[in-house]
């Protein structure tokens, strides 16, 4: 199960107790927010592509959407997001659930300009669930992003 590797992860910085585990479902930012009790906007949703040969993720605050013009200019393609079903093989973790923690070898990890507004984001975990709330700097520690992107249009 993908929030077992994502507590995994977090336990060898000791960060694996600041996991939040709902009774409710935590799979929109719509429901994060209620089931966290906070603004949609401070969901860090992860969104997953198809870029050339590779897969990457890009987090994002939960207001903001993807506008296709800043992403095709910042990655030089058109912007092509996994399906629903492609997401758990191809990232490690299932649609709901999509976090830059613990994913699978290879993904590139970005981070939108979006999410620069906030002192703390909660971000998924692995499930449908789940959620953590992090400084922008601990986002930055624990994602292993490669670089922060304007690709929204919050």
């Amino acid at each position: 199960m993908a929030i077992e590797k994502v507590k995994e992860y977090f336990k060898k910085y000791n960060m694996d107790n600041k996991i939040i585990e709902f009774n409710v479902s935590s799979a929109t930012v719509e429901l994060a927010a209620k089931a966290l009790n906070t603004e949609e906007e401070r969901i860090a949703k992860s969104l997953s592509f198809r870029l050339k040969d590779k897969i990457i993720l890009i987090v994002l605050a939960g207001d903001a959407k993807i506008s296709n013009s800043k992403y095709k200019s910042t990655f030089k393609e058109k912007a092509h997001m996994l399906s629903f079903d492609e997401v758990n093989e191809l990232v490690g973790h299932p649609v709901g659930g999509v976090c830059p923690f613990a994913i699978n070898d290879g993904i590139e990890v970005y981070l939108d300009e979006s999410l620069k507004r906030f002192e703390t984001v909660f971000p998924a975990c692995g499930s449908a669930n789940s959620a953590i709330e992090l400084t922008i700097k601990e986002l930055e520690k624990y994602s292993n992003y490669i670089s922060w992107i304007d690709v929204s249009n919050y």
